[in-house]
């Protein structure tokens, strides 16, 4: 459960900060609020996720579902570039992520 709940708080971490763009410098009240609003629970339900997992393990996972989750989003959302390095480099944090999780799970 606490895996789920990491998958969770990562996923709202990749909520807010493509929300950030949304707000336009937080002038915007409800992109604001819906950004405010992932921020606070992502980070709650990190906070849970750790009460069972190695804090260094959540941790990175949890940034490192939203780096991949935010520069997907910024590919498709706001025509960011795609190129193969930056692809491989994606992988490379992916492959990062799945160690962690193997590894705390073989712990």
């Amino acid at each position: 459960m606490a895996w789920f709940t990491l998958l969770l708080a990562g996923l709202l971490e990749v909520g807010w900060a493509v929300g950030l763009k949304y707000t336009d410098g937080f002038t915007r009240f409800i992109p604001t609020v819906f950004t405010v609003g992932s921020m606070v629970l992502s980070i709650a339900l990190l906070g849970i996720a750790v009460r069972s997992l190695p804090l260094g393990t959540a941790y990175a996972v949890w940034t490192g579902i939203g780096t991949v989750g935010t520069v997907v989003l910024g590919i498709v959302l706001f025509a960011e570039p795609v190129g193969a390095v930056r692809l491989g480099c994606i992988g490379l944090i992916v492959a990062g992520i799945a160690g962690l999780k193997l590894a705390a799970d073989g712990a």
